[in-house]
């Protein structure tokens, strides 16, 4: 994520694609906090799931702007989605097996 950042912030503010590219990367960035706050703090793995779930979008929205301004960028996120994606599935799991 930080090299993937980088990447981004390296282009400069000048950009509309960098600054929407930086934008859906806090979005996300402060989703994957708020999931530990939910499911950890809260001990709710159903507001943890829905939670989850948006922050896969934003990532995926952060992959689609960040590969308008460096596809290399895009990529580094790749391994990051595919862990939030087995994050998901845990979190559902958990969700089923306490009810």
């Amino acid at each position: 994520m930080g090299i993937s950042l980088y990447l981004i912030s390296k282009t400069g503010l000048g950009s509309t694609n960098t600054r929407k590219s930086l934008v859906t990367f806090s979005i996300q960035l402060v989703l994957n906090v708020l999931w530990s706050y939910l499911f950890f703090g809260l001990r709710s793995p159903m507001l943890g799931l829905v939670e989850i779930i948006a922050m896969w979008v934003a990532i995926l929205t952060t992959m689609v702007f960040f590969s308008k301004v460096s596809r290399a960028a895009a990529l580094l996120l790749v391994p990051y989605l595919l862990w939030v994606s087995f994050a998901s599935y845990l979190n559902y799991l958990i969700m089923m097996l306490n009810p």
